[in-house]
Order: structure tokens, then sequence, then C-alpha cells
């Protein structure tokens, strides 16, 4: 038997699409209105995100100027704008990075550390974590915490900084007198490094320093 809608003509038929708009006009209005304010949201809200990345990333430059100019004054005064106006910004993480870098090489380790939590509770992208994990654990071998910085290495995802990871895990090892350990974990930065590499002879000179497998099982 054939359905009903299949035998009215299309007279008929239009009249009843008619009639279906007219009783569901305001439901219609309705959806298309919301459909038209989630794009027009969604647009407004990619053009704010790329203003306020845009100005974090003068804020930034501007930071690295005043770094690279020995201005240390505006240079916190910079790094403290990227922090409260823009912690979102991946530009701020990179900041917090900066200031740890040089906390350490005036030896403040503590300091380098703080800015390195501020850095890890910030960090977003994973790829960045894993560089404030590869950080930290640096400046925990530092503080001579190393069983502290293995932990921090387990936290680099892998695939990330892969030979700077294992190089640094190496030293850690070696730290705590497992030499062989070490021994596996410097071949593996070397899997990892290209052979053109600069730091490439440097591991090869860690993992020849360390002591021969029978040197160890003789002591």
């Amino acid at each position: 038997m054939r359905m009903a809608f299949e035998v009215l003509d299309e007279h008929e038929q239009g009249e009843l699409v008619r009639k279906w708009l007219r009783a569901n006009a305001l439901s219609i209005a309705i959806g298309i209105g919301i459909g038209l304010l989630l794009i027009f949201g969604y647009k407004q809200w990619q053009v704010r995100e790329a203003r306020t990345n845009g100005e974090a990333a003068m804020q930034f430059a501007a930071f690295t100027e005043a770094l690279d100019a020995k201005r240390d004054e505006d240079a916190l005064r910079l790094a403290g704008i990227l922090r409260t106006d823009y912690a979102k910004s991946s530009y701020a993480v990179f900041a917090a990075l900066r200031q740890a870098e040089i906390e350490a090489g005036k030896g403040e380790l503590d300091k380098a550390d703080a800015e390195l939590d501020w850095a890890a509770k910030a960090a977003s992208e994973p790829a960045l974590k894993s560089l404030v994990a590869l950080r930290k654990a640096r400046i925990s071998l530092a503080k001579g915490n190393a069983e502290v910085a293995l932990g921090q290495l387990d936290q680099v995802a892998k695939g990330d900084f892969a030979a700077l990871a294992s190089e640094l895990r190496g030293d850690t090892l070696a730290s705590l007198g497992r030499t062989e350990d070490a021994r596996a974990a410097y071949a593996d930065a070397l899997s990892k490094l290209d052979p053109q590499s600069p730091n490439r002879s440097f591991v090869e000179m860690k993992l020849n320093d360390l002591p021969a497998a029978a040197e160890k099982q003789k002591s």
C-alpha cells in the first residue's frame, strides 16, 4: 500500500510545507539566530585570541631586548606584565624559563626553581611541559637531588627533547653511581643525536669517562 504522502499532488505537498513552516517559524528563527550568534562569537573569540597573542609576543620581544641590554629592572617589569596580563600565553612561560636560566647562571638555584614551578603550572602545551620538566631536573641535579631529578625526567614525554633528556638521565645516573644505567642512557642520547651535532663529542666524552664494567666488578 502506498503511503498517504505519496498520493498528494505537488500543490498539496507545497501547501503542507508552507503550513509546517508557518507553524514552526519561531523555532526556525530562534535556531538560525543561535547559529549566527555562535558563528559570530567564535569569530570574535578568534580575533581576540590573535590580538592577545600578538600583544604577548610584543611584550616578550621587549623583555628579551631588555635582557640583552642588561636593563634588569625593565626586564623584571616586563616579565611581571607577561605573568599577570598574559598568563595563559606561552610567551609568559618562555619569559619564566629565561629568568630561571639567568638565576641558575648566577647560582641562585632556589630562585630558578621557583620560576620553573610557576612555568610548570602555567604551561599548557605538552612540549612546553616537557621542557619545563627537563629544566627542573637539571636544577634538581645541580642541587644534589638526583632522585628527584630522575622523577622529573620521567615527566618528559617520549619524543620531546629525546637526546637532551637521555643525556641528563645519564648525568643523573652517573652521579648516583649507577654506571651501567648511565652508560645505556648516554648511548641512547648518541643514537638520537645527529652525526654533525656539536654536542655529540661531549656526550661521547661523558660515556668514555665512565668506569669500565670490569673495573667496577674488581672494586
